[in-house]
């Protein structure tokens, strides 16, 4: 193992990664991906429940399932970044990812209840942005987490979007927060609507694929 780090090190010297912070970043980002599995479990189970209890279209109740499959992950992954602060561990990329999607939490909240009150339909076309800041917003905040770290890490704006630009995670995180939004839309036009919280949760879950960073994060560190 030593030998590929030092090859690899060889090959690329000037972008400053140590074989410790592949490791270490390898193994945090393994966990964040650990955290997405319950929220949609939780979301999905919440869905079929409220439905079963003649909820379908209850404004709370789309909430809570939207928080929990869009953003269930993010309340794990906060905690994981909690922990490293209370271990007193030194910063890493996972843990300012962590920390970027768990801020971003309220965020959809305010989009919400704001387009509920402006007389948005939240089942039209138009209303196709909603489930979007449920599943992505943290995701959004993760990225800009992840290029404030870099920045601080490398000194400069230049340096740390140079990184940026050849980091998988952020590179990953920024694809899906531009796509996504085209699927929820293009499955408006064609029709869908989330007229059931089943249907809102499998939305959302379609959604968040905040586990593709992380994955990719994970991915390159083992296989490197």
């Amino acid at each position: 193992m030593s030998i590929k780090y030092e090859e690899l090190s060889e090959e690329f010297p000037e972008e400053g990664f140590s074989e410790n912070e592949f490791l270490e970043e390898g193994e945090e980002f393994s966990e964040l991906i650990k955290y997405t599995i319950p929220g949609y479990i939780l979301g999905l189970l919440a869905g079929v429940f409220l439905d079963f209890q003649g909820y379908q279209r209850s404004p709370v109740g789309q909430w809570l399932v939207r928080t929990l499959a869009g953003e269930g992950e993010s309340i794990f992954e906060g905690i994981f970044s909690i922990r490293q602060r209370i271990r007193q561990a030194e910063g890493s990329m996972a843990e300012a990812y962590g920390w970027g999607k768990f801020f971003g939490i309220a965020f959809p909240w305010i989009i919400d209840l704001g387009s509920r009150l402006a007389g948005v339909d939240v089942y039209g076309v138009e209303g196709f942005y909603i489930p979007y800041f449920y599943a992505l917003s943290d995701q959004i905040g993760a990225n800009i987490s992840g290029m404030l770290f870099l920045k601080r890490t490398e000194g400069s704006w230049k340096a740390g979007f140079s990184r940026y630009v050849r980091h998988p995670v952020m590179l990953a995180s920024l694809f899906i927060i531009i796509l996504v939004p085209l699927g929820l839309l293009g499955a408006r036009i064609l029709g869908f609507s989330p007229t059931t919280q089943t249907f809102t949760a499998l939305e959302t879950i379609a959604a968040n694929l905040c586990w593709v960073p992380p994955l990719a994060g994970w991915l390159n560190e083992k296989y490197r």
